[in-house]
């Protein structure tokens, strides 16, 4: 019974990613992909995942959090299909996430942030919907040149590194990965 009613383990680490790791993602253009933390600060990304998703670059490491944008930036209502079905299921992981690495304490400040300043999120934050992010699942956007989009979206934990998570967007077919190609290359994407 050791460890019954105890919190987990506090994990959670706010290093920056390993060369390596960047390497890794940099292998993987043109499928977007990025390193995000227990509390969804996107720390690393490749190519793809800037020309398809977000400039990551372009933005202050503070708004690089994938709930700030899901919740508080309006383009995010405008490129998702199902904003809340999104909402609801990023919710969900995020909840997972920081009880599955001990990141409760460093969440509370974004979480009391976005309940005062997201209506929608004090609503889906109270309803306490916990999922399971590591597996698959199909995410549609529409994407500025590209038009309707879909990805496989997939999640898996770091290796040794369990407050972080890859997430990888896999084009749902070979017509939107020569598209990406053509953008990662400067061409006009094919018709």
């Amino acid at each position: 019974l050791i460890g019954l009613g105890r919190p987990p383990e506090v994990r959670y680490r706010r290093n920056d990613v390993t060369p390596r790791l960047q390497r890794v993602l940099d292998a993987l253009d043109p499928t977007p992909a990025t390193i995000r933390t227990a509390i969804w600060d996107v720390v690393a990304w490749n190519r793809a995942a800037t020309a398809m998703l977000m400039d990551y670059a372009a933005l202050p490491p503070k708004d690089r959090n994938i709930l700030r944008f899901t919740f508080l930036d309006p383009r995010s209502r405008t490129v998702q299909y199902d904003w809340e079905g999104v909402a609801r299921f990023v919710m969900g992981v995020f909840r997972a996430d920081i009880a599955r690495t001990g990141a409760m304490a460093e969440a509370e400040t974004l979480v009391e942030e976005l309940c005062e300043l997201s209506p929608d999120f004090r609503t889906m934050w109270r309803e306490n919907d916990v999922r399971g992010s590591h597996g698959a699942l199909v995410k549609r956007i529409r994407h500025p040149v590209l038009g309707p989009f879909a990805f496989e979206y997939s999640a898996f934990s770091v290796e040794g590194r369990t407050d972080l998570s890859l997430v990888i967007y896999n084009p749902a077919t070979p017509e939107d990965a020569a598209g990406i190609r053509s953008l990662l290359d400067g061409e006009r994407p094919p018709a």
